[in-house]
C-alpha cells in the first residue's frame, strides 16, 4: 500500500501502470473519493466488488477521459450527446446503452452503463489510456469518508495506491440521470446545478436519430 499526495507526472505514470496490472487505486473525483480499476480487466473489476463487499447485482459506473472515450463504451445519439455536453465534465453520472465490448460483469448483466467525465485534474490524467471504474471508496452500505486516513481504515491493504487530495469539503455523491428512455430522468439526486437540471428535465425530448 502506498499513499501519494500531489502526484507528479511520473507518479501518474506509475499509478496508471498499477491499474494496467489489475491493481486498485483510490482517487479523488469532483464529488467523493472513488475506487479505480481497469474496466477492460475482469480480474480488476472483481477486485472492486470484493474489496467493497459489494453485490455483483449492483453495477459499477465508469470514469472516462473525454467524449471520444465515452463513445467507445456507450451508444449515444445526437440528443443524448447534446445533453451530455451541457453537463460534462462535471458532477453527473449519465446512463446510456452500453457498447457490446463493455463487460457484462461491470454492468451486472445490464445493457445500461453509467458514465462520468469529472471536472477533476487527477481523474482526467488517470483515464488517459483507458476508462476506469468510479465507485465510492468504502465498504458497501457504510459511510464514505471524506479523507484518506478514514478510507484506509475501511479498505486497508487491498488498495495498492491511495491518492491523498486532502479532505473533500462537500463529499456528496454525483447526480445520476438516465438518458436511455424517452426523456431524461433523475435516478439519484446528489451534487448538481439546479438550473441545469431543471432546464434539461423540462425539455420535451424523444430520442430518434
Amino acid at each position: 500500500m502506498k499513499i501519494i499526495k500531489n502526484p507528479t507526472s511520473d507518479d501518474i505514470k506509475s499509478i496508471i501502470n498499477e491499474l494496467s496490472n489489475d491493481n486498485l487505486v483510490v482517487y479523488p473525483t469532483d464529488t467523493i473519493y472513488g475506487i479505480a480499476s481497469n474496466i477492460h480487466s475482469s480480474n480488476a473489476i472483481n477486485k472492486v466488488f470484493d474489496v467493497k463487499n459489494r453485490s455483483h447485482e449492483k453495477p459499477l459506473s465508469v470514469c472516462v477521459h473525454d467524449f471520444k472515450q465515452l463513445e467507445l463504451v456507450a451508444d449515444i445519439n445526437h440528443i443524448q450527446r447534446k445533453i451530455a455536453k451541457s453537463l460534462l465534465p462535471g458532477f453527473y453520472t449519465l446512463l446510456f446503452r452500453k457498447k457490446e465490448n463493455v463487460s457484462q460483469l461491470l454492468t451486472s448483466n445490464s445493457d445500461i452503463i453509467g458514465v462520468r467525465i469529472p471536472d477533476n485534474r487527477i481523474s482526467y490524467l488517470l483515464t488517459k489510456n483507458f476508462p476506469i471504474t468510479t465507485t465510492s471508496a468504502n465498504i458497501s452500505n457504510s459511510m464514505t469518508p471524506n479523507n484518506i486516513p478514514d478510507i484506509i481504515k475501511q479498505l486497508g491493504d487491498d488498495i495498492s495506491i491511495y491518492i491523498d487530495n486532502g479532505v473533500i469539503k462537500d463529499n456528496t455523491y454525483s447526480t445520476i440521470i438516465d438518458l436511455t428512455g424517452d426523456k431524461p430522468v433523475i435516478v439519484r439526486k446528489g451534487m448538481c446545478d439546479e438550473d441545469k437540471i431543471n432546464k434539461i428535465l423540462k425539455m420535451n425530448l424523444y430520442y430518434d436519430d
